[in-house]
């Protein structure tokens, strides 16, 4: 037991002396944690997203429905309460300057200055009065960016003004029953009725990320230049078993995935107030599974490849493409096809869901048993692809 031991420390110590490791393993995951809070942390909270709408007014009926969907946007312009930004920076145009401010708002519009042109057309007054009476329905002109999402969100809200507006105008004509009306009444999912913050969100993603990343680059990184160099034929000319040193090297893997977990949770909690907890006993079981997931992956890359070079740029190959397609960092509900059979067959998506669920920040959206079979799954296959494939001295 002592010789597993010892290799496990010197692993994790090698870890933590090398700037290199420390830095990807340890500093990185906490900086990714940190900069994502506080970028996404307010993103969609009311009082935190503010768009800047040009709106133009172009029927001079006095008191008429113009007005009326110009004091809609006025209330949405004007701040929740104190400290809280508005939900529109309202732009507006003179009188008599029509013309140019069309001009000058579709040229904003398309560099990205405005998020949305609504222009209310001329005779939208009598065309509502004759909509109400049979005839043609009444339209807004929303000029939007399709390169710009800002601006597909604020044509969104308009849109669902604009279904406001519809419900007063038939009520106040008296063919608004509220009783026909479609109702749609949210229910939670899961024990928590409140809404997961982003940071709660992001911290089982940023905990498996560091797992996969230590993973997929120590365990080829480690062995392949100890074969390389012929330190692991020095190891074998003593007693040392090579299931001593698999042993070992899966300890000081484990003691770094412990170190990660509790820095990544400190800084979580007393940085930016995370309340996630990873106690339980099925986001323990999550936790583990996931460790052994990587640790057989990082072997599966190092039985593919002869080089350290090489090992090192297959896994960065895999790493992007394998965190950013796993739903770590943000929903990833509406992948296209061709790029959600990568989510499909990704241990960490999987894991990623299991993890979240376990600790009260996600709800399942695939069957529960999935989340551990597509793992072992690949556990499995790791395993006996690296049993077969590994060499582990340079000339054999």
């Amino acid at each position: 037991m002592k010789p597993t031991l010892r290799v496990g420390l010197a692993f994790l110590v090698a870890t933590l002396r090398e700037r290199e490791p420390l830095f990807w393993f340890v500093v990185f995951p906490l900086l990714l944690l940190s900069i994502l809070t506080l970028v996404f942390g307010e993103l969609g909270k009311e009082g935190t997203m503010n768009f800047s709408v040009a709106l133009a007014n172009l029927d001079a009926t006095p008191g008429g429905f113009a007005q009326a969907v110009e004091t809609v946007f006025e209330a949405l312009s004007t701040p929740p309460e104190r400290g809280k930004e508005a939900l529109f920076t309202l732009r507006r145009p003179r009188p008599g300057e029509e013309a140019a401010f069309l001009t000058q708002a579709t040229e904003d519009l398309r560099r990205g200055k405005l998020a949305l042109l609504v222009v209310i057309p001329p005779g939208f007054h009598a065309q509502v009065l004759a909509a109400l009476g049979g005839g043609p329905m009444a339209s807004l002109q929303a000029h939007v960016n399709g390169t710009n999402a800002a601006s597909g969100m604020a044509a969104d809200i308009v849109e669902q003004v604009v279904t406001r507006f519809n419900q007063e105008v038939l009520a106040q004509a008296g063919r608004y029953r509220p009783e026909a009306a479609v109702v749609a009444r949210t229910e939670w999912i899961g024990e928590s009725k409140n809404p997961v913050a982003y940071v709660d969100f992001l911290l089982p993603g940023i905990v498996l990320m560091a797992f996969f990343v230590g993973g997929l680059f120590s365990v080829p990184g480690t062995i392949l230049y100890g074969r390389d160099m012929k330190i692991l034929r020095r190891y074998w000319v003593t007693p040392l078993r090579v299931g001593q040193y698999l042993g070992g090297f899966a300890l000081g893997y484990l003691g770094m995935c412990a170190l990660q977990l509790g820095l990544l949770v400190l800084v979580g909690k007393f940085a930016f107030g995370a309340a996630v907890t990873f106690l339980t006993p099925l986001s323990l079981l999550y936790l583990a599974l996931a460790a052994a997931t990587f640790l057989a992956f990082g072997f599966l890359i190092t039985s593919l490849v002869k080089t350290a070079q090489a090992g090192m740029a297959l896994a960065n190959i895999l790493n992007m493409p394998m965190m950013f397609l796993s739903g770590l960092f943000f929903p990833v509900a509406n992948l296209p096809p061709f790029l959600r059979a990568v989510l499909y067959v990704n241990p960490l998506s999987y894991l990623a869901e299991g993890l979240r669920y376990a600790s009260g920040t996600g709800s399942l959206t695939m069957p529960a048993l999935l989340t551990f079979l597509v793992p072992g799954a690949w556990i499995a296959l790791s395993v006996a692809v690296a049993s077969r494939r590994l060499s582990w001295d340079v000339g054999r």
